[in-house]
């Protein structure tokens, strides 16, 4: 009877704490129809650019899964550049030479074993096709960690921001300490800008001990400027602090703040760039564009693999601005319901 009255009294428990209980059903399911819906696709198809290539090669070429584009040499180094193929084969003195856009080791793998099928059945006697190879970016070291790596290490600082930014800021008004500076003469866009301040001090060094394992401890491979890499982190840093702080208001204690991780973080892991997404529907692929660690993710890897610099991202440093700046005023506005006075 004793038990009966402990498994009554969690029942009661979950009755009173809704959101709670939806999280236990439902979060399992968002995140197995994530996955499903990143991982669930077809094999990668790589874009090839082609520049003057014999006709008998071209026309096996394009019995293959992939797209084949034949352009002039000038329009298949600006797609490179632009990112718009995979790689580009040309065909000089009766040499095949591939230039592979590099910065993708999924599309750098396709793209070779596409070519070397293709001259192993135009020429079942010889063993092996060796094309001259070529990258624009990256290199032929570039593994799997090198290109996940950027993104990985936008997801920690974003991640790890977050929740103790959360957490704490949920302290705060769970000890009494906000609503007494709630009742003082300061202003609320002040009250936040301090508390933003005072854990983005924690942010900055968390963002530059990550950084700096990242690349020279790990080896992680980097083409860039490392300031650059610390800006990327720094302003993903501010948006999951601004972030973490604004849902903190709408938690009743660290429990109910850790459940906003499978509605928060975990579909961003899955739409950030650590999983391919070309093979995905391009409306399902449209969800990543509302989330902070995309744009972060992209610069961090524009930077890291493709040695870009600010001018060349300044839409995402924009965007992910643009994030912290909305965060910001919605935690400004938040604060009212606090201001009892």
């Amino acid at each position: 009877m004793k038990a009966a009255a402990v498994i009554f009294r969690i029942l009661r428990q979950f009755r009173r704490d809704k959101r709670s209980l939806a999280l236990m059903l439902f979060a399992p399911i968002l995140v197995i129809t994530l996955m499903w819906l990143v991982l669930d696709t077809e094999d990668y198809e790589p874009e090839i650019a082609v520049v003057e290539a014999p006709k008998e090669f071209l026309d096996e070429l394009e019995n293959k899964e992939a797209s084949i584009t034949s352009m002039d040499s000038r329009e298949a180094i600006r797609a490179l550049e632009a990112g718009e193929t995979d790689g580009a084969l040309g065909w000089e003195n009766s040499q095949l030479s591939l230039v592979l856009e590099g910065s993708d080791s999924t599309a750098n793998r396709a793209v070779i074993q596409l070519l070397q099928e293709t001259l192993h059945e135009m020429n079942p006697i010889q063993e092996e096709a060796s094309p001259e190879i070529l990258y624009l970016h990256g290199s032929e070291d570039l593994n799997v960690f090198d290109n996940v790596g950027p993104v990985l290490v936008g997801f920690f600082v974003f991640f790890f921001v977050f929740l103790v930014g959360g957490i704490s800021f949920l302290r705060e008004r769970i000890q009494g300490t906000l609503e007494r500076s709630l009742v003082s003469p300061l202003r609320r866009w002040e009250i936040i800008a301090g508390y933003l301040g005072g854990f983005g001090i924690f942010a900055v060094l968390q963002s530059i001990i990550i950084v700096s394992y990242s690349i020279y401890v790990l080896d992680m491979f980097m083409a860039g400027s490392f300031r650059h890499v610390l800006l990327i982190t720094l302003l993903l840093a501010l948006a999951a602090l601004s972030l973490g702080t604004l849902l903190s208001t709408y938690a009743g204690n660290e429990f109910q703040m850790i459940q906003f991780i499978p509605l928060v973080i975990v579909p961003q892991v899955f739409f950030s760039g650590i999983f391919n997404l070309e093979t995905m529907d391009p409306v399902l692929r449209a969800i990543g564009k509302i989330m902070p660690l995309t744009y972060g993710a992209e610069a961090l890897r524009g930077v890291m693999i493709r040695g870009e610099g600010p001018a060349d991202h300044w839409m995402q440093i924009a965007v992910l601005a643009g994030f912290s700046l909305l965060f910001i005023t919605l935690n400004i506005l938040a604060l009212k319901k606090h201001r009892r006075l």
